[in-house]
């Protein structure tokens, strides 16, 4: 068997990630690569973490990319701040609630869970309830940015619940850094991880994290070893601290992270409010499009990602079919529903590069397309207007 080198086509990525990566970071990614100890590659890591606590509004030492995707910088959280026998107050409002939850069972402790609706914002009347219900509790873990169904949680004032209660905070931002509003020293977040692939744009592969002093404080206080070696802050540290000497951990993946500095240095050139606003602006284009179409979100407008939309697929379309055509007719992706959305929803990303005025255009005109030939009646120029018109 004879295998040739690999070619895929150039896709659309309006899915929930990876996000449309820029020529920029491309390019990057392409650099000549360096060893992961050399003092030229160590510089740039010092200007990585700079750029990440840009991104994360905040001043925390301990800001660093894992060498893994964001599944992996949830664990570093996790295994890091929670301890056998712990309680942990889990806020589930979609899947990715749900494994947080797995996490803390994993690591031998106590998870209360909260549990809301799928489409809606965590209920900080509901977490107040079982932070009185539960003295003993630790740590509160919530999604800021739910991908499975486009919902916005209350990051603020969830985390200033914590703190009242004495506890830490866990925040997933895989869907929400550089995208909308975030402010890690402002809200008081003690350990909040994201992922390279959504509103950075760049490529899948690290997940951005960033402790707070009291998270800190914890990790040197705990009783037991860290779960994970390869995810132990107290090791990473040694690889990942400022200036000096660093301690060799693991090999980092070097190019890779050359893509994240230069997706970094271009949310940095755009401004980071910019930034927000744009997947806002386009935002508001792409849902008067979508409801010229005859389509409903599936989260309210106050609580709705901008970057993640949730649309209730129409009666009668079928599901995979219109996918299907997408990706075959026009190398254009959407994303299908998770859990209880499946063969429900759509789920359309407009994350990073991605959320531009073409890509909304061309999405607009190919589901229109796509539906109709099952029988939907829906006018693509009226859509295609309709988003002009907030552009």
């Amino acid at each position: 068997m004879s295998i040739s080198s690999f070619h895929p086509p150039v896709r659309t990525l309006m899915g929930p990630g990876p996000s449309d990566v820029h020529p920029r970071i491309l390019e990057a990614l392409g650099r000549p690569t360096l060893g992961h100890l050399d003092p030229l590659f160590v510089g740039m890591m010092d200007e990585l973490k700079s750029l990440l606590k840009y991104a994360f509004n905040t001043e925390n030492e301990l800001t660093l990319p894992i060498s893994a995707p964001g599944s992996a910088g949830m664990e570093a959280c996790f295994v890091n701040l929670v301890e056998p026998g712990d309680t942990v107050i889990v806020c589930i409002n979609g899947v990715f609630g749900t494994r947080m939850r797995e996490n803390v069972t994993r690591i031998g402790a106590t998870a209360v869970t909260v549990d809301g609706e799928w489409g809606k914002p965590v209920d900080p009347a509901q977490l107040e309830e079982a932070l009185k219900a539960h003295p003993e509790a630790k740590v509160v873990a919530f999604v800021h940015a739910e991908t499975s169904t486009g919902a916005l949680s209350d990051a603020k004032t969830l985390c200033a619940l914590a703190r009242q209660y004495d506890c830490l905070s866990i925040v997933d931002a895989v869907t929400s850094l550089g995208g909308v509003e975030l402010r890690v020293d402002d809200w008081g977040i003690d350990a909040i991880y994201s992922g390279s692939q959504k509103c950075l744009s760049c490529t899948p592969g690290l997940s951005p994290v960033s402790f707070s002093d009291a998270a800190i404080a914890a990790i040197k206080a705990r009783k037991h070893p860290v779960q994970s070696w390869f995810l132990d802050m107290n090791l990473i540290l040694g690889y990942w601290g400022e200036g000096g000497k660093r301690a060799y951990h693991h090999t980092a993946p070097v190019n890779a992270l050359y893509g994240l500095h230069e997706s970094l240095v271009m949310l940095q050139e755009e401004g980071l409010e910019n930034a927000w606003a744009r997947h806002r602006r386009m935002h508001n284009a792409l849902a008067a499009g979508l409801e010229s179409l005859g389509m409903r979100f599936v989260v309210d407008a106050d609580s709705r990602l901008p970057q993640l939309n949730s649309v209730y697929i129409p009666e009668g379309v079928d599901d995979a079919a219109v996918r299907q055509q997408l990706l075959a007719d026009h190398n254009l992706e959407i994303g299908a529903g998770l859990g209880d959305f499946a063969g429900k929803v759509w789920r359309i990303g407009l994350m990073g590069y991605s959320a531009r005025m073409e890509n909304i255009e061309l999405l607009l005109a190919s589901l229109a397309e796509a539906m109709q030939a099952q029988g939907y009646d829906c006018d693509a120029q009226a859509a295609l207007e309709a988003a002009r018109a907030q552009a």
